[in-house]
């Protein structure tokens, strides 16, 4: 295997044990009886177990790739304290897991193993959209799911790893400064059930002013301080919204001491009667320019990410 696809399979192996320790960590934390107040059943939550039964695999699939220099199974960091707020951070970070992959995909020099991470991320999508039915979200929201390259996987995976085994590999992707979205729409409602599909509206529309704080460059983040955030990027001017099948840039106003405001685009993939663009869980980042990226060469953005990627719930 070349580097990059080294690279590429070591963090998604990151990813796949991060997500067999979450699942597991949710059904250990909460009492059935927390699950079934969210209106998760033992049925349900039996599936949270399939789930975290699928992950073993694929962490499996994936170690026996890159034997013997895949990583080893870390510790972790979580940002929730109930139940909804478990199955709302299993939506996101399936999302990030998912579109990850995508993004590299096709840029594989061997082709071969591209195929095996094809049979697993599949598996990876269905598992976003059961959490999203879990969190009472209309279940797929869009057309068609972004891929984003390995460092914007990277720099929103990295703050959950908190020690790892010392022989697992250096994962070499940058890690860009944190964006925080400061009045980001929440999925967590006290009186949401899960359902197979609600009539859930967009938590969020064309127009709304998006409010940023961000951190600069040169902060320790992740497991054991063996990484540090670093852009070279100038200053912020545009928020790249990245969902469905376009990268969109809205101007930044507002722009002081790392906080600045944009409006949410409008649009529809394909015109009248299409699905809106910004929909779902999408990806945010600030950039200092507007330059031109496709759904293939998108990572040609990073040297122009100031911060971010921060995950944006548009519904």
């Amino acid at each position: 295997m070349s580097d990059f696809d080294f690279q590429s399979f070591n963090l998604a192996l990151n990813q796949e044990y991060i997500e067999l320790d979450l699942f597991h960590y949710g059904l250990a934390k909460f009492s059935p009886e927390e699950f079934e107040e969210a209106g998760l059943s033992a049925d349900y939550q039996f599936l949270i177990e399939y789930m975290a039964d699928q992950e073993v695999g694929h962490a499996k699939l994936i170690s026996d790739i890159i034997y013997p220099n895949g990583a080893k199974q870390c510790q972790y960091q979580y940002p929730f304290n109930t139940v909804r707020e478990f199955i709302d951070f299993c939506q996101k970070l399936t999302r990030w897991g998912e579109s990850g992959v995508y993004g590299f995909l096709p840029h594989l020099d061997n082709r071969a193993p591209a195929e095996l991470l094809i049979n697993s991320i599949t598996t990876e999508a269905r598992q976003q959209m059961i959490f999203r039915q879990f969190e009472g979200l209309f279940p797929m929201a869009v057309y068609f799911i972004a891929g984003i390259p390995q460092a914007w996987a990277w720099t929103l995976l990295a703050p959950y790893l908190v020690h790892c085994p010392a022989e697992n590999p250096h994962i070499e992707w940058q890690n860009f400064p944190a964006l925080d979205i400061v009045n980001n729409p929440s999925g967590i409602r006290d009186d949401s059930k899960a359902a197979v599909s609600t009539n859930v509206s967009a938590l969020s529309y064309p127009g709304m002013e998006v409010q940023f704080k961000w951190e600069n460059p040169g902060k320790t983040v992740s497991y054991d301080g063996k990484y540090t955030t670093s852009t070279s990027a100038g200053a912020p001017k545009y928020a790249l919204w990245v969902s469905q099948l376009n990268s969109t840039y809205t101007p930044l106003y507002d722009i002081k001491d790392n906080c600045a405001s944009t409006k949410q685009p409008d649009g529809r993939v394909f015109g009248d009667g299409t699905a809106p663009i910004w929909n779902d869980t999408m990806f945010i980042a600030l950039t200092d320019d507007n330059v031109f990226i496709t759904p293939y060469n998108i990572s040609l953005v990073n040297p122009h990410i100031v911060a971010g990627p921060a995950i944006y719930q548009a519904g």
